[in-house]
């Protein structure tokens, strides 16, 4: 009887404390908002963040998926795991000068998972793993925005309590809606920033764990400091900005667990008054927790640093403009310029780009720039906040602004330039996990309004509208990033100035054989960029193959003038050079690229093209070699050196070769056939047979296949078989080179026969 009696009384107790908890100031008396439990509110959350996002599941690889995840030898089996410790985010040395220094071994392993589950490169697994990473970190925004809006309150048993259960609704519904989120979901490499802000969260979560009284009666556990550390690691192994949480865990600690006055603190610092312990800064713990998360940073950036090597990372002047200009002051002014972009695409989000480098946004060089506007208006809004921040006598709008513009600002640090130069000019990406501050910020906002207004139901509707835009904003967005070409002409619109914009369309015409529109779109890039040495490179190969050679030597001589190192517009070069018969000078191109770029099959296998037609044999055979050495699978190579020992009466070693290739690349059709030539000269007719049925089979449509099965069958004496071959292959080519003579030879063979038989 006593034990019902104890738990009979429990939920009473748990209630007067919920009670005692709601006596202080709390958002939700001034929010009309929708009340839900808090297990209904995660599955509102859940569904509307997935419905935003749905459908972009079966998009394609899009932009920088090709080099991260289709280009990136990481992902593959034969790649050591161990390796990827070493590599950067798109699988290139941490050690090499052309790496971006992007560590994040974690993310990577998600796409070798990704990989080895589906069996290779499909996109719908990749992409179904985003929509459930941003839907769960949506549905754990409820927690963290239940602790940052309404506080951090336990029950008598251990249970966290949620005071503010309608504010924190409101804000994960804005998180969760938000478009500039849509690269994140959508693009495939946004898992990084996705499964860095889900260790962010779970980090801060756990740090918040740390002040749940235990059983002995401690006022906070050192376990779940140090596991909020460990999970701030992590984070920062997903994507740099992770470890970004430990100073904002340091401030929630100072402001929420020790509701430390920072203005106040300040004062008593600058006059030094005695009192200080009063601020509560030597209160029991609070440095021996900061102290932990000072150390635990320190040693996750010194293991970074350990292993990414002291080498800055190597970006170019078109990659961010502004950290390349010679003045001060310019490079300030631009600067936050970039905060204000950023700032209006939280607000705005109307106006998204898949890229802003490369002349979308150009520089403020002058005072005179009515663009100063922009900067004036962003540090009109931070300074007000601050102040208010800072100066207000109400301590919990202190603390809910302070806490809001520390997960705005802080989590993009790493982005702003100050302490070094970042490879974009703007990029939706970095924004997604500042944009935790912003949705505190408007929340609390609406609770201000709604507080005045007298007609709240009108101010809860036009919030309800903005979410509902938002949401369709989500959709349109997330079916323009599902193929490369939705994704590039929609930023056709929105930066019309930015060369990558146009050559990005050009390359996409380019490879569906558009090759009239992709040259528009590639003179485009080059008119907006003169030294864009990519967008010359494309346009010069693409007239090349239209025999526009000279104006082709053009551009691509300006590329290489323009970048010396860059090898393939040197391979270029010689191809056309080649092709003007101007072979020394390409023999030159050649060796110049292979110079930049050692391991370069495909120079290689263009050099030894060259060679086949000066008539050095040995040249040519050595330079194709030297491909497949390089790329075993280099098809065209080990064809090339077939069929040239071939023609050159070395039948032994052409079968040698081609049965060496047919080893490394057993479903080459092309192989099939060219060893099949070989074994027939070589009156190896039932194995010649047996490669050209094989090839066949692969690829039944080739003329010239069914033509010397048939010249096989031929000499071989089977008349009726090579009778059937040739007629398949007239059929195929009617003006196939030999056949048709070939053809009328049998014919008239058979007919002799016919006349002798009767």
């Amino acid at each position: 009887q006593i034990f019902n009696q104890h738990n009979a009384t429990a939920p009473n107790l748990e209630q007067a404390f919920h009670r005692m908890a709601q006596m202080e100031p709390n958002l939700d008396h001034d929010v009309s908002w929708f009340l839900l439990p808090s297990y209904w509110a995660k599955m509102v959350v859940a569904l509307i963040s997935f419905l935003c996002f749905a459908n972009s599941y079966d998009g394609d690889f899009v932009f920088d998926d090709s080099e991260a995840i289709i280009n990136n030898k990481d992902l593959r089996a034969e790649t050591p795991l161990g390796d990827l410790w070493y590599h950067d985010f798109w699988g290139s040395k941490l050690s090499s000068n052309t790496s971006h220094k992007s560590y994040r071994p974690l993310t990577v392993l998600t796409f070798r998972i990704n990989y080895l589950f589906a069996g290779g490169f499909y996109p719908v697994g990749f992409h179904v793993i985003n929509i459930i990473l941003h839907c769960a970190i949506s549905v754990l925004m409820v927690d963290v925005f239940s602790i940052l809006l309404g506080g951090l309150q336990f029950s008598n048993k251990g249970r966290r309590l949620n005071l503010a259960p309608k504010s924190s609704l409101l804000a994960a519904l804005l998180f969760a809606v938000h478009p500039v989120h849509t690269e994140c979901v959508a693009g495939i490499v946004g898992r990084a920033d996705l499964l860095c802000a889900l260790f962010f969260l779970l980090s801060f979560l756990g740090y918040c764990k740390a002040f749940r009284e235990n059983k002995e009666g401690h006022t906070f556990s050192v376990f779940w400091v140090l596991v909020s550390v460990v999970l701030g690691a992590i984070a920062m192994l997903c994507k740099e900005q992770g470890i970004t949480i430990l100073g904002l865990n340091a401030v929630f600690d100072a402001l929420v667990i020790n509701k430390i006055n920072l203005l106040e603190l300040i004062r008593k610092l600058l006059y030094k008054d005695k009192a200080l312990e009063n601020a509560g800064l030597f209160r029991k713990g609070l440095l021996f927790r900061i102290t932990l998360l000072m150390c635990g940073g320190a040693s996750i950036l010194y293991i970074r640093w350990r292993i990414m090597g002291t080498g800055p990372p190597a970006f170019t002047e078109v990659d961010n403009p502004a950290s390349f200009a010679d003045s001060l002051f310019v490079r300030a002014i631009n600067y936050n310029y970039y905060y204000s972009l950023n700032a209006w695409l939280l607000l705005c989000p109307w106006w998204l780009c898949f890229d802003w480098s490369m002349g979308c946004i150009p520089l403020i060089k002058s005072v005179s720039d009515w663009r100063i506007i922009a900067l004036a208006a962003l540090w009109f809004c931070l300074i007000g906040l601050i102040c208010q921040a800072l100066c207000s006598e109400d301590s919990h709008k202190r603390r809910i602004l302070t806490l809001g513009l520390g997960f705005l600002i802080i989590p993009f640090l790493p982005a702003s330039n100050l302490f070094f130069r970042v490879g974009f000019v703007v990029a939706e990406r970095v924004i997604y996990l500042p944009s935790i501050g912003y949705c505190i910020l408007f929340t609390y906002g609406f609770s201000l309004l709604s507080k005045q207004a007298k007609k709240k139901k009108i101010l809860a509707v036009a919030v309800l509208g903005i979410l509902l835009i938002n949401v369709m904003r989500c959709a349109l967005r997330s079916s323009q990033w599902r193929s490369e070409e939705q994704l590039f002409r929609s930023a056709l619109s929105v930066c019309p100035l930015n060369a990558k914009v146009h050559y990005n369309v050009g390359k996409n015409l380019a490879d569906k054989g558009n090759q009239s529109a992709a040259i528009k779109y590639y003179r485009e890039a080059v008119r907006l960029n003169p030294k864009y040495v990519h967008a010359m490179n494309n346009l010069g190969n693409i007239l090349k193959e239209r025999n526009e050679l000279h104006e082709a030597e053009e551009l691509l001589s300006l590329a290489v003038q323009i970048q010396p190192d860059f090898a393939a517009a040197w391979m270029n070069l010689g191809i056309v050079q080649n092709s003007l018969r101007r072979f020394e000078e390409a023999e030159q191109s050649y060796w110049t690229a292979i110079k930049h770029r050692k391991k370069y099959p495909d120079c290689y296998y263009n050099l030894g093209r060259l060679y086949a037609d000066l008539n050095r044999h040995i040249d040519a055979l050595n330079a194709w070699r030297n491909a497949t050495v390089l790329k075993p699978e280099h098809s065209l190579a080990w064809n090339n050196m077939i069929i040239l020992l071939d023609n050159t009466g070395n039948l032994a070693q052409a079968e040698a070769v081609g049965r060496e290739a047919l080893e490394l690349i057993p479903n080459d059709h092309s192989l099939m056939f060219s060893l099949a030539n070989v074994l027939g000269k070589s009156q190896k007719y039932k194995e010649s047979e047996a490669l050209f049925l094989k090839a066949i089979k692969a690829n039944p449509n080739a003329a010239s296949y069914h033509g010397n099965l048939a010249v096989l069958y031929h000499r071989w004496g089977n008349l009726d078989l090579a009778k059937k071959h040739y007629e398949v292959s007239l059929k195929l080519d009617p003006m196939a080179p030999g056949t048709k003579e070939n053809y009328n030879l049998l014919r008239r063979k058979l007919e002799q026969l016919q006349k002798k038989g009767g």
